[in-house]
C-alpha cells in the first residue's frame, strides 16, 4: 500500500468525479460520505444560468455515438465536424466562435494556446460519466477562477472510481463499424483498500475513413470515394483516488493522447491525390487537494502541466519539407477558498497562475518564441433561500506577454515584437426565482461581462499575425424559465427556453495587407439574438416498459454589425445555422431497447461575404439504436448496434468536406 501511495502520490494529475457540486447544503458532511441533495437533473431546472446535462444512461438511450453526436443533442451548440472518425470537431455556443468556448476535463480546463480551439475529437464517449454545458456562470462557485473566463464551458466529467468493495473491476469494450473503423476500449479499476482506489484505461482507434461521396458539376455527377483519410489513435489514463482522512482528498490523473493521420483536404474534381498528415501528441498531469475545517471554511487546490506536439508534414512537397510544426507547454496551479457562514450565504475566492509557451519549427510558423503569463483572481457571492437564489462575480484578469528572439533569425521581414500586456476586470450576475411553491417552475435571469485575449497564432503568426491586437470583449444577456414535473413513478416531465442577446466588440479578423500577406486587426463587431429549448419525458407504463422523448430546438441570429457601408452589414456569420434541432424517440423493454433519433441544421455560409454558388445546404441525419444488456450476479454484458445516416443523404457541415454516408457500429462491452 505505501509503495502505491509513493509512487502515483509523485504524478501530476487531476481532480476526478467525486467532487461535489452543491457547496451550500451539503456543507457539513465529510468528505468520504457525501449527501446529495439535488440530483443533476433538478439542478439544471434549478440553475440561474443555462445548464445542460447528458449522462451516461442519456447517452444510451438517446443513441449517442461520439462526442460530436453528444454535442449536437445539446442547445445552442454549433459543431464544426471535418468528417469521419477523428475528423477535427470544434464547437462555439451561441455564435460566440470556439475560441470563447472552455472545455474542463474533469476539473480542470484543457487548454490551447496556439490556436484557442480545442479539439473535441480526441476525447471518446467510452470513459465518460457526463457531459455538462454551462452558458454563463456556474452556480457551484467553489471553483478556478479560469473557469469564469469563457461564455460558455463544456465539462467533461470521466467515470467514477470505485468506492465500496477492494475487488478489482474490469471493462472490455471493442467497437467495429463501416470504413475500417475499429477502437478496442479497456478499464481497469480497484479499490487498495477503504481509502485508496485508481483506475487505468487504455484505448486504440483505428480507422481508414474511405466513404463515398458525391460531387456534382453542372450535369455531371462524380461519384468517388474520401483518399489519404487514414487514422491511428491511441489514448491512455491513470486516475487515482486518496480520501487521507474525513476532511482531505487528494485525486489525480496522467492522460496521454497519440493521433497519427492523414489529411484528405477538401474535395476536388477529377483528383484526390494529397500528402498531407499530421501527428499530434498530448499529455498532462494534474491533481486536486480539498480539505475542510469545521463546516464552514474549504480549500481547493489544482495544479497542472501541460504539453502538446502538432507535427505537419506534406509528402507532396519537394524534398518533404516540414515547416509547420508546433511545441506549447503549460504550468497551471489554482487555489479556491470557499466560507459558508450559515445556509443561506457563500463567499469564495479564487486565485489561478498558468505560464503558457509556443516555439514552431522555423520562422515560417511563428515569430520568436513567445510566452505568456496569466494572473486570474474572482470574487463570489452566492444566496440562497427557499425560492430565491442570487449569484454575483467579479474576474480581474492580468496576461502579460513576452517573447525570445531567436538569434539566427536575420531576415529584416521577421519581427520579434511582444504582443500588448493586457488586465481587465469582468462582472457578472444571475438570479433564479421559483414561481410556485408546489410545482418546480422557475425563471432565470443572468448577464455576463468577459474578454477573450488574441492566442499566439493571432499575435505572432508569420505574415499574420499581428502583436497590437486589443482583446475582443462579450456580453451576454439571458432570461429563461425551467420547469421540471413528476406524477407519481410513471410520468416524468423537464423543459426549458432561454432567450438570450450577445455582442462582441473589437472582434479579431483577418484583413490582406498586400496580394500576398493577410494580418489580424481589431475592426469587427457581431451581434447574437436566439432562442433555445428543450424538453425531456418519460413515460414507465410497467417496471418493464417506458417510452422516453427527448429534443432541442435553437434559433439564432449572428450578424455582421460593424460597418453600416458595408455589403456584409447584419449578414449571417460563416457557419452559423438559423435553426438547429435534434431528437430521440426511445421505447425499453425486456427484449431489445430501440430508439429513433435525428439531428438537423438548416443552410450556412462557409464566408461572410456570402458568395453566390457557395451556401451549404441544410440536411436532416436520421439514425437508429438497438441495445441489449445482460447481467449474470456481478458481470454485465451489453449489446449495441447503431445504424448512421439510415436514409442515406450527402450532406456537410464543413465546406468541401463531406460527411459519411450511411454506416452501422457494432459496440460489444463486457464488465465484471
Amino acid at each position: 500500500m505505501g509503495k502505491w501511495v509513493s509512487l502515483l502520490g509523485m504524478m501530476l494529475v487531476s481532480e476526478c468525479a467525486m467532487a461535489q457540486t452543491d457547496t451550500i447544503t451539503s456543507r457539513v458532511h465529510q468528505l468520504e460520505e457525501v449527501t446529495v441533495t439535488e440530483t443533476q437533473r433538478k439542478h439544471t431546472v434549478t440553475s440561474t444560468a443555462p445548464l445542460h446535462l447528458l449522462d451516461r444512461n442519456d447517452m444510451l438511450t438517446m443513441g449517442v455515438t461520439d462526442i460530436a453526436d453528444a454535442l449536437h443533442r445539446l442547445p445552442g451548440i454549433t459543431v464544426r465536424d471535418y468528417g469521419g472518425a477523428g475528423g477535427v470537431k470544434t464547437v462555439s455556443v451561441r455564435g460566440f466562435g470556439a475560441k470563447h468556448t472552455g472545455v474542463c476535463y474533469d476539473g480542470v480546463m484543457l487548454s490551447e494556446c496556439q490556436s484557442g480551439e480545442i479539439d473535441l475529437s480526441r476525447y471518446s464517449l467510452d470513459n465518460v460519466e457526463r457531459l455538462s454545458l454551462v452558458i454563463g456562470d456556474n452556480d457551484d462557485i467553489f471553483m478556478p477562477a479560469r473557469q469564469m473566463t469563457t461564455p460558455a464551458v463544456l465539462n467533461i466529467q470521466t467515470l467514477h472510481l470505485p468506492t465500496e468493495d477492494t475487488t478489482p473491476h474490469l471493462t472490455t469494450q471493442v467497437k467495429f463499424g463501416s470504413f475500417g473503423y475499429v477502437a478496442p476500449f479497456l478499464r481497469y479499476e480497484q479499490n487498495l483498500s477503504s481509502r485508496f482506489a485508481f483506475s487505468a484505461i487504455a484505448e486504440y482507434t483505428y480507422a481508414e475513413n474511405d466513404y463515398p461521396y458525391e460531387l456534382r458539376n453542372g450535369l455531371e455527377t462524380i461519384h468517388d470515394r474520401r483518399t489519404h483519410s487514414r487514422m491511428n489513435s491511441g489514448h491512455g489514463e491513470l486516475n487515482f483516488l486518496w480520501n487521507i482522512s474525513p476532511m482531505n482528498r487528494l485525486t489525480g490523473k496522467l492522460y496521454y493522447y497519440d493521433n497519427d493521420r492523414q489529411l484528405p483536404g477538401i474535395v476536388r474534381y477529377y483528383t484526390n491525390l494529397s500528402g498531407e498528415c499530421l501527428r499530434e501528441r498530448n499529455f498532462f498531469g494534474q491533481l486536486m487537494y480539498q480539505t475542510r475545517w469545521g463546516d464552514k471554511l474549504s480549500l481547493k487546490w489544482h495544479s497542472k502541466f501541460n504539453w502538446a506536439a502538432s507535427i505537419y508534414k506534406d509528402e507532396l512537397m519537394a524534398g518533404g519539407v516540414n515547416d509547420a510544426s508546433y511545441w506549447q507547454r503549460e504550468a497551471y496551479t489554482s487555489v479556491a477558498l470557499l466560507f459558508t457562514p450559515d445556509a443561506h450565504w457563500s463567499f469564495d475566492y479564487s486565485a489561478d497562475y498558468a505560464f503558457n509557451n509556443l516555439n514552431g519549427s522555423s520562422w515560417r510558423t511563428v515569430s520568436g518564441r513567445p510566452y505568456r503569463h496569466t494572473v486570474l483572481q474572482s470574487v463570489a457571492a452566492k444566496y440562497k433561500a427557499k425560492r430565491l437564489t442570487v449569484l454575483g462575480q467579479l474576474l480581474y484578469s492580468l496576461y502579460l506577454n513576452e517573447q525570445k528572439d531567436v538569434p539566427q533569425v536575420d531576415r529584416v521581414d521577421v519581427q520579434n515584437n511582444s504582443a500588448n500586456n493586457m488586465r481587465r476586470l469582468s462582472p457578472s450576475v444571475s438570479v433564479s426565482y421559483r414561481l410556485l411553491e408546489t410545482y418546480d417552475l422557475y425563471v432565470r435571469a443572468s448577464y455576463k461581462n468577459i474578454f477573450r485575449s488574441p492566442t499566439f497564432n493571432e499575435s505572432y503568426y508569420f505574415h499574420y499575425g499581428s502583436p497590437n491586437l486589443q482583446p475582443e470583449l462579450t456580453d451576454q444577456y439571458n432570461i429563461g424559465v425551467t420547469f421540471s414535473h413528476t406524477r407519481s413513478k410513471r410520468l416524468q416531465l423537464y423543459m426549458t427556453l432561454d432567450g438570450y442577446y450577445n455582442h462582441v466588440r473589437d472582434m479579431i479578423v483577418a484583413v490582406p495587407y498586400n496580394m500576398f500577406v493577410w494580418t489580424c486587426v481589431n475592426i469587427g463587431k457581431v451581434y447574437t439574438y436566439g432562442l433555445d429549448a428543450t424538453v425531456k419525458a418519460a413515460y414507465h407504463f410497467s417496471p418493464r416498459y417506458a417510452v422516453l422523448v427527448s429534443g432541442n430546438y435553437s434559433y439564432q441570429r449572428v450578424e455582421n454589425r460593424f460597418n453600416p457601408e458595408s455589403p456584409n452589414y447584419k449578414k449571417q456569420i460563416a457557419y452559423m445555422p438559423c435553426h438547429t434541432a435534434s431528437a430521440a424517440l426511445t421505447f425499453e423493454n425486456p427484449w431489445v431497447n430501440v430508439s429513433l433519433h435525428g439531428v438537423g441544421m438548416t443552410s450556412r455560409w462557409p464566408n461572410n461575404d456570402h458568395y453566390e454558388g457557395t451556401m451549404i445546404d441544410g440536411y436532416t441525419d436520421i439514425g437508429m439504436t438497438a441495445y441489449r444488456q445482460f447481467t449474470w450476479g456481478h458481470h454485465q454484458l451489453e449489446a449495441r448496434f447503431d445504424l448512421k445516416n439510415m436514409f442515406d443523404k450527402q450532406y456537410e457541415i464543413v465546406y468541401r468536406y463531406p460527411m459519411p454516408r450511411r454506416s452501422y457500429q457494432v459496440t460489444i462491452s463486457y464488465k465484471f
